[in-house]
């Protein structure tokens, strides 16, 4: 029982401290995503072995270092908790009409057309976006486009196909190809009723992972490509879609950092989107970052469409400059910039050997 216990304790260790080896592979990088399951296994683990560390002083060791990741992680997750400060809208009679935007990687291989255009016509966004739609999703969602007159369709059947919808004004749409010419993402300068002004910019890269890419250098690198565009812009900026990627990693901090963009989920709850159907492998992989100057009413997470992930929904104004607000945005330390850069410059020179 104590030996069990000892390999179980080391192994949640190990799997703890992997993130922090700055080292582009799966096994590393992989690692990021099992913080919100290794949180409760270490609890767990670290209350066990308490029984035992009165007969063997050792054990005092191991539960020391257990005990410090476990805080590490609680300080990490604490702030995608109702308790951690975020901004509120102050002004509400100066900003824009409500906007609602539904993001969600349908899955290219799910069937269950259905569902997910039952969710557009029953929520009815402004704007939404689907990730792995290929040809046979493209012909599914024709019976929408009375309803959403712009759009931008990138299929492919290669998983990262992307469609883009609105029923905005559409004054400009392009799909860039920042590391690769089959990963697209989609920018669409958009503007309400009431003439705000905003981009849209919708990212799917792909995973680290042992059935997809050996490491993360595509996805580093392409969604870096994204937040060096939009950190100038001069109007209000949004970017979400299936990041493959969790907000806490090494890579989205400087994502956030490169953007000058705010994640959205910081006080308002994890909200995992992925996997649909097995609760206890759940982690956010759907992110959606913003700027000063848009203001998040709600973000929220649909029922299951059929797909591996949940829909992700966002409703949101945009308002005046808000200083607290300016507070959420972290910025570059001299060194990073050229941490992206390079960043870049892998993701580009990366060959997939799976697409």
């Amino acid at each position: 029982m104590l030996l069990t216990l000892i390999i179980f304790s080391s192994l949640l260790i190990v799997l703890s401290v992997l993130p922090f080896v700055q080292n582009q592979h799966w096994i590393f990088r992989g690692a990021e995503f099992i913080k919100l399951q290794l949180l409760p296994l270490q609890t767990i683990i670290f209350l066990c072995l308490f029984f035992f560390t009165s007969t063997n002083p050792l054990l005092w060791y191991l539960q020391a270092t257990q005990f410090a990741l476990i805080g590490y992680h609680i300080y990490i997750l604490v702030r995608y908790t109702k308790f951690w400060k975020r901004a509120k809208l102050k002004h509400p009679n100066s900003s824009s009409d409500k906007i609602k935007i539904i993001s969600c990687n349908i899955y290219q291989f799910n069937k269950e057309y259905k569902r997910f255009i039952d969710l557009i016509e029953k929520e009815q966004p402004d704007v939404f976006l689907t990730m792995e739609s290929n040809s046979d999703w493209e012909k599914a969602m024709r019976v929408l486009e009375n309803d959403y007159p712009n759009y931008e369709k990138v299929t492919l059947e290669n998983t990262y196909g992307m469609h883009f919808y609105t029923r905005l004004k559409l004054n400009n749409v392009r799909t860039h190809y920042f590391v690769s010419n089959d990963i697209p993402s989609i920018e669409a300068e958009l503007e309400t009723k009431d003439g705000h002004r905003f981009v849209f910019f919708g990212v799917h890269p792909p995973p680290p992972s042992p059935t997809e890419e050996d490491d993360s250098k595509e996805r580093d690198g392409d969604l870096l490509s994204v937040a060096k565009k939009v950190r100038d812009y001069k109007i209000p900026v949004l970017v979400t879609g299936d990041f493959n990627n969790v907000a806490w990693a090494r890579s989205s901090i400087l994502f956030k950092k490169t953007s000058r963009l705010i994640d959205a989920r910081i006080g308002r709850g994890i909200l995992a989107t992925f996997h649909a159907k097995y609760w206890f492998f759940r982690v956010p992989l759907d992110l959606l970052f913003h700027c000063q100057h848009i203001f998040i009413e709600k973000l929220f997470t649909y029922p299951s469409i059929g797909s591996d992930h949940f829909p992700i929904g966002c409703t949101f104004s945009i308002n005046e400059y808000s200083e607290e607000q300016d507070e959420l945005v972290d910025h570059l330390e001299e060194d990073e910039l050229e941490e992206v850069d390079e960043l870049i410059e892998e993701g580009k020179e990366e060959n997939s050997n799976n697409r």
